[in-house]
């Protein structure tokens, strides 16, 4: 899995440069190159610039721009993955808390990596995602672990019984929905989205639940069934 590396120098003196693991020192500048600038403008001669070495040298890593871009979004799906899955897998904290604060992470995530977002999710190379993953896959940011987290709810009587495979997706495209939103600055939404996020998360919720939770969701002593307790960390 690979490390972005904010402020890495992308001008690197040739003395300076160590010959290690060049696969991932390309990758360490390509996936910094893009936490600054448009993946358009990522080319295979940026890399050969930043290290001081051929393109033969790329070449024996990377075929082209779309080999390269392939690598990325695995290693950008998994990083991803990473940031949200284990939330929804912390079986000591409550389901509706973990509901709330993975989507709360994926939403940080989308913010603080807008390029990588709209590599992983855009149409300009969905050729290659589609080729080498797809929402079944465990590593598809956080998909998998929240599809297991409905069905987890659904054997404890919280989340009704329907497909959760289904119901997944529908949490995930609203969650991508307002990610795109705020990353592209649309209905300038940006300062003030963590109050579409709750009423979100309330439609949401509201459509997951049994009716049994929601009637115990009214009732004085329980109020709090169906508010999360916790907030992003």
């Amino acid at each position: 899995m690979f490390t972005l590396i904010l402020g890495y120098n992308i001008i690197m003196k040739k003395n300076d440069y160590h010959h290690g693991n060049l696969k991932e020192e390309f990758l360490k500048i390509a996936f910094d190159f893009i936490a600054h600038n448009d993946i358009e403008k990522l080319t295979l001669k940026i890399l050969s610039d930043a290290t001081n070495t051929s393109r033969s040298a790329i070449y024996r890593h990377f075929k082209s721009k779309d080999a390269l871009i392939e690598t990325m979004i695995i290693e950008g799906f998994e990083a991803f993955d990473a940031a949200v899955s284990p939330i929804l897998r912390e079986s000591d904290r409550p389901l509706i808390d973990r509901f709330y604060l993975s989507g709360k992470h994926y939403i940080a995530y989308a913010q603080n990596h807008p390029n990588l977002y709209r590599l992983l999710f855009g149409n300009k190379y969905a050729h290659i995602r589609e080729e080498i993953m797809n929402l079944h896959d465990e590593r598809c940011s956080g998909f998998s672990a929240l599809k297991q987290a409905i069905e987890e709810g659904q054997k404890s009587g919280i989340v009704k019984k329907k497909e959760s495979f289904q119901q997944a997706v529908v949490v995930w495209s609203s969650l991508h929905g307002l990610a795109s939103l705020i990353i592209d600055s649309f209905l300038d939404i940006e300062n003030n989205y963590e109050q579409f996020y709750d009423a979100m998360f309330k439609s949401l919720l509201s459509g997951l639940v049994t009716d049994k939770v929601k009637l115990l969701s009214i009732l004085p002593f329980t109020e709090r069934v169906l508010t999360p307790t916790t907030d992003i960390s």
